[in-house]
């Protein structure tokens, strides 16, 4: 019997359709004592001496010129030289709780300038544009072989590519297909393996709690999509099926112009993250315990204020390893300073952490990925690059 338009379209409901996170789920049932890890990647190069500033450096003052200015005192970290904006005092209550650490001066090898070969590095994990073509991550959970993905995305990004187990999944508004209708579906895809196991996965996928979505609900634009995708992705990760390794997207982070607005881009996109990082925080429940997130953007920028009050491309940045797993309340890394000659090419912040490292310790030591696979799949050609350790 041939399906009409609208019972095809709600049958659809359950495989993938478009969203901006994406989840990598491990195939067998979870215990106590599973990891998690969520990677939250910043589109467009966060400043980081914006959201973490150096205000011990003696330089720091005159080399961000109106960038220092921040409308109210940033948030101080104990014993360091660093504080947080204003607005990320979710995150500066996490530093205070010790599940919080700040990893400043950190980078890529790449030392270029384009949006489009940094975020290939980043998520490729290679030394130099597309020398990968797979992600670091899709990589680890290849070698892993228990673990599958999920991606909430109407393409798997490129750091979840390499694994041939990623499936896709998002909610949707349209009615939920009837039981008659998923009945004559398993039917028909019976005799497909790839359609059967994928029929199934996307209904294993819709049971979990707090993926599907009532009669009548839309989805939340702005600000708020963040909020709900972090929601959603800390209660699939907290579910004892659920998935295991999440990925979360969140871009804008290109600040040319009028970056100290403080109701423009930058300043809203910090109230989102750190909103976002609490609600993930919140969602997760008992299993924040067995989490480890990591925030990092693919380069920071110039450390001086442009002729339209923003900043350009430049090299170090901030990245931030949060949750119950962290040995947090500290900073990780080396501080190169920001007077003129301490900088790369006298203009960026220089790289002094390659995240490399933060994420290699992160897969050796949390997700217990074995040292030999780290440095032969998952990131070759970085054997210089030794692990960091960020676990308490």
């Amino acid at each position: 019997m041939a399906l009409q338009r609208r019972q095809f379209l709600a049958a659809a409901s359950l495989l993938p359709t478009p969203m901006q996170l994406t989840l990598a789920q491990t195939a067998a049932a979870a215990t106590a004592n599973d990891a998690r890890f969520v990677f939250v990647l910043l589109r467009g190069g966060m400043d980081g001496l914006s959201a973490a500033p150096a205000i011990g450096d003696p330089d720091f003052m005159a080399a961000r010129g109106a960038l220092a200015e921040y409308g109210s005192a940033p948030l101080p970290l104990p014993g360091t030289i660093f504080a947080l904006h204003p607005h990320l005092a979710g995150l500066h209550s996490m530093y205070q709780r010790g599940e919080l650490a700040l990893v400043h001066a950190a980078g890529l090898a790449y030392r270029e300038r384009s949006h489009f070969d940094a975020q290939q590095v980043l998520e490729s994990g290679g030394n130099k544009p597309y020398e990968l073509v797979t992600g670091w991550l899709g990589r680890a959970l290849a070698a892993q072989g228990a673990r599958s993905g999920v991606a909430l995305t109407t393409a798997v990004p490129l750091v979840l590519r390499g694994s041939d187990r990623i499936d896709t999944w998002a909610p949707s508004t349209l009615p939920d297909p009837s039981p008659d209708l998923v009945m004559r579906l398993e039917w028909l895809y019976a005799g497909d393996p790839a359609l059967r196991d994928g029929l199934r996965r996307a209904k294993a996928l819709r049971d979990q709690p707090g993926m599907a979505m009532g009669d009548g609900d839309t989805p939340p634009q702005g600000r708020q999509v963040a909020l709900t995708l972090a929601r959603k992705g800390g209660e699939m990760l907290a579910a004892e099926r659920g998935p295991r390794v999440a990925v979360l997207e969140m871009g804008g982070w290109d600040t040319h112009a009028n970056q100290a607005n403080p109701n423009g881009a930058l300043a809203n996109n910090l109230r989102t993250l750190d909103a976002s990082l609490v609600a993930l925080r919140e969602s997760l429940g008992t299993a924040w315990a067995r989490t480890v997130v990591l925030v990092a953007t693919e380069f920071g920028r110039e450390v001086a204020i442009n002729g339209t009050r923003g900043t350009d491309h430049g090299s170090g940045g901030a990245a931030f390893v949060l949750g119950g797993a962290v040995a947090g309340g500290r900073t990780i890394g080396e501080w190169p300073g920001l007077a003129r000659s301490q900088r790369f090419e006298g203009r960026d912040l220089r790289v002094t952490t390659d995240l490399r490292a933060v994420i290699k310790g992160v897969l050796a030591d949390h997700l217990r990925v074995p040292n030999a696979v780290i440095e032969a799949q998952v990131f070759p050609g970085s054997s210089p690059v030794r692990p960091m350790s960020v676990l308490a």
